[in-house]
């Protein structure tokens, strides 16, 4: 029997998991997780912190003992702390500091990725938090229940810092949402549409505070006072959500790295070294709207990747078909989603794009139940080569993106949208609809 080693228990490396556990009785599957829990699904932290969810038993999405019962050997509460490529070998250490070392045929760097940390006088202050793992969710959660904790900083407002934003504001508190660009979802969006978002947080009683760059956290061991280059706010407790970088402390001097520091795979997600794998977001992936290897941390991703190279170990030759980001936001009723890339990213990546957009009801003005929906497409001015798409609605229409995300998957240009058959019928939509209009409208 061969023996896979997997380090790293979230999407990714229990995607692979899976796969190997499925499709293959050669391979002995071995998990590794620092962490005490197994399979935490972190994108709903924020839903239990905002109570939106009854508990947080059900963010755990695997049972162990089940896991275990397929097969797995699993170790948590473990953390490898030395990697030999050449004798393939894995160095442990236990929760008692037990240290034990694991021989591997093949092995899967799941390890994803960790928060970025502001380097600022006073970060060593309490009450200074991150949002990554379980244990994370549950200090913010019971400091939410704290009569002592009124007033909350979050800095950055990307997707992590909106949805916390959102949750701590239904929990009666009153958040200042901090980030150094001049709106919120700035990577995935443009101004037309962060506006919206950034309308729907005001509205719903969060201060904004963009343009804004911390300088220093003040305190008497625990967080009193948030500075920025532009003022000084008395603030209880703070939410670190300025980003992430990928977890690479395990091979970043043995494998090859992409300008970020992720571990640069082929596409049946290879390392430089053809018995490592990296999946998840300690690894790059190749963007469909770029035409060019990139980074792009998503859930959806992690899991695909993680597949991909369970099938390749398992013995079955599969290849990656490129991803497209897809992502989709929900706060307090207003819903965005894109795909691919929008027009500042576009640009910030080299490409020379157009875009093309239309903003109408959803169905007929006759329909009651009714409402707005804005779209924009992005394609490339040269070969008209959709390259992403942007949505907002106060309803859900986030399933649309998929057409879109297909679009750029299979290289459709601007105008091969333009007389597309799409059905009509009141109850849905409407006979010109915006997804026909806006490929209309394009130059």
């Amino acid at each position: 029997m061969k023996k896979t080693i997997i380090i790293g228990s979230n999407h990714a490396g229990i995607a692979a998991a899976n796969v190997l556990l499925e499709y293959s009785d050669t391979h002995d599957v071995v998990i590794i997780e620092k962490n005490a829990e197994f399979s935490y699904l972190g994108c709903g932290t924020a839903l239990w912190v905002g109570q939106q969810i009854e508990s947080y038993e059900g963010l755990f999405y695997l049972n162990e003992s089940e896991f275990r019962k397929k097969g797995a050997t699993i170790y948590t509460n473990t953390e490898v702390t030395k990697v030999d490529f050449y004798n393939k070998t894995v160095t442990c250490s236990d929760d008692n500091h037990q240290i034990f070392t694991e021989h591997y045929d093949n092995l899967v760097l799941a390890t994803g990725s960790k928060p970025i940390i502001l380097n600022v006088p006073g970060k060593e202050l309490g009450n200074i938090h991150c949002l990554k793992t379980f244990n994370d969710g549950k200090i913010v959660n019971e400091l939410a229940e704290k009569e002592t904790i009124q007033r909350v900083a979050v800095i950055g407002a990307g997707y992590i810092g909106v949805e916390i934003a959102e949750a701590l504001q239904r929990r009666g508190k009153k958040v200042l949402l901090f980030d150094g660009e001049n709106r919120s979802l700035s990577s995935y969006y443009d101004q037309a549409f962060s506006q919206k978002m950034d309308d729907t947080l005001a509205k719903n009683g969060i201060e904004l505070h963009f343009g804004e760059r911390v300088t220093e956290y003040q305190g008497n061991k625990q967080i009193e006072h948030l500075v920025t280059d532009k003022g000084h706010y008395a603030v209880d407790m703070v939410i670190n959500a300025v980003g992430f970088l990928p977890n690479n402390e395990l091979g970043k001097n043995q494998l090859e790295l992409f300008h970020n520091g992720a571990y640069i795979v082929d596409e049946c997600q290879q390392t430089s070294n053809p018995s490592v794998y990296a999946v998840g977001d300690c690894a790059t992936i190749y963007s469909n709207a770029l035409q060019k290897t990139d980074y792009i941390a998503l859930a959806t991703n992690a899991i695909r990747s993680g597949m991909v190279a369970g099938y390749n170990i398992a013995g079955r030759d599969v290849s990656s078909l490129g991803v497209q980001g897809s992502n989709a936001i929900s706060i307090f009723g207003f819903n965005m989603s894109s795909t691919g890339l929008s027009i500042e990213s576009a640009k910030k990546k080299g490409l020379n794009v157009s875009y093309t957009e239309f903003e109408d009801l959803q169905k007929p003005a006759f329909m009651a139940d009714n409402y707005h929906v804005k779209l924009r497409i992005v394609y490339d001015t040269n070969s008209r080569r959709i390259v992403g798409a942007q949505m907002c609605s106060e309803k859900d229409v986030s399933m649309l993106i998929h057409l879109f995300s297909l679009s750029i998957h299979k290289k459709l240009t601007i105008d091969e949208l333009q007389l597309l058959d799409l059905f009509f019928l009141p109850h849905f939509n409407q006979p010109y609809n915006y997804i026909t209009m806006a490929a209309l409208n394009a130059k």
